[in-house]
């Protein structure tokens, strides 16, 4: 390296250090890359993503630093790993529950047979002979005893299989502890959240909304896991769809979802809230395998605006209490109601 490199080197450290100090961010590797870049102002996009968070008065979050680095400083091949690892987790997820579905059915069949035989053995009482009788019963009793047989071991494959595929979803779970997104809906998940709304608590304004999804285990229940998954998906591109001005939408887990809406008062937030509401009124979720068509998918919304020297987990107490208060009062509806 020529002396007019290190000297260039050593101006951009010391422009970097101090910005470090100015936004309160650890100096660790990435964090000091992400920043070092930007001062050398060798990656325009960087810089213009970054001046966009501190001109709306929007500190950066640890999660948002490291998706940041991951998608202008790392290589190819880091990019490349955690796609893959997001792909494995959606089809985990996918073939995990349509084996559970599938395993449902067989059980079900099952006692369709069992019931059947039981029928069967009534039939003497008709008017064909003991030997006619007989001869239908062996028939019927041998064919489900194979069908009976070979149901069994299906099942205990599925459930060899199952359990084969809960290891490697922990596997995958213990490897993908920095993944910030959400395979089944894509959105940014819980740690995301976490990390955003402790970065934002600082901002004068900040509205929060928990959003639940009414009568979610009667879909699955009725329907099947995997029509519970479409519905998550088509709920989470609705919310995603409907966002604007900054507000960001997050897996929260399960069946609810959280927006988090800086700069924007609790009148704003609420108004927002009931339109996402009303669109997601407007959704209809066909499950290709079975042709059922799902089209009453209601959410209840609960909104807090972050009161003064507030911690996060108040604020997000507040808002539960609200979403808990929306749904005894009749679900599909978003509270406070003013």
């Amino acid at each position: 390296m020529s002396n007019t490199e290190i000297e260039k080197s050593f101006k951009i450290l010391k422009s970097t250090l101090p910005l470090l100090l100015k936004h309160k961010i650890s100096a660790i590797p990435t964090n000091y890359a992400l920043w070092y870049t930007y001062v050398s102002n060798d990656s325009p996009q960087l810089n213009q993503d970054i001046d966009e968070s501190l001109e709306k008065g929007h500190p950066l979050s640890t999660v948002k630093a490291k998706e940041l680095y991951r998608n202008y400083l790392s290589e190819k091949q880091e990019v490349d790993a955690w796609q893959l690892r997001q792909s494995m987790e959606a089809m985990v997820l996918e073939v995990s529950q349509s084996m559970k579905d599938t395993q449902a059915d067989t059980t079900q069949f099952k006692t369709v047979m069992d019931a059947s035989l039981d029928n069967l053995a009534k039939v003497e009482k008709e008017g064909l002979t003991v030997k006619e009788v007989m001869a239908l019963v062996r028939n019927m009793v041998k064919e489900s005893q194979a069908i009976r047989q070979s149901t069994s071991s299906f099942s205990s494959a599925l459930s060899k299989a199952e359990n084969e595929i809960k290891s490697l979803k922990a596997k995958l779970q213990e490897s993908q502890q920095d993944a910030m997104y959400d395979a089944l809906t894509g959105l940014c998940n819980r740690r995301y959240f976490d990390s955003e709304l402790e970065s934002k608590m600082g901002i004068d304004k900040l509205c929060l909304m928990l959003i639940d999804i009414d009568h979610f285990k009667v879909v699955n229940d009725t329907h099947g896991h995997l029509m519970g998954d479409l519905v998550l998906k088509a709920v989470a591109k609705k919310l995603q769809s409907g966002c604007r001005e900054n507000a960001q939408v997050f897996r929260y887990g399960g069946e609810e979802f959280v927006v988090l809406m800086p700069g924007a008062d609790l009148q704003k937030a609420r108004h927002v809230a009931d339109v996402l509401r009303r669109s997601i009124e407007k959704i209809s979720v066909k499950d290709r395998r079975t042709g059922v068509v799902l089209s009453d998918v209601t959410v209840s919304v609960g909104v807090a605006q972050k009161a003064k020297n507030e911690q996060p987990s108040d604020l997000l107490e507040r808002a539960d209490k609200m979403l808990y208060k929306a749904k005894t009062l009749g679900r599909n509806r978003v509270m406070p109601i003013s």
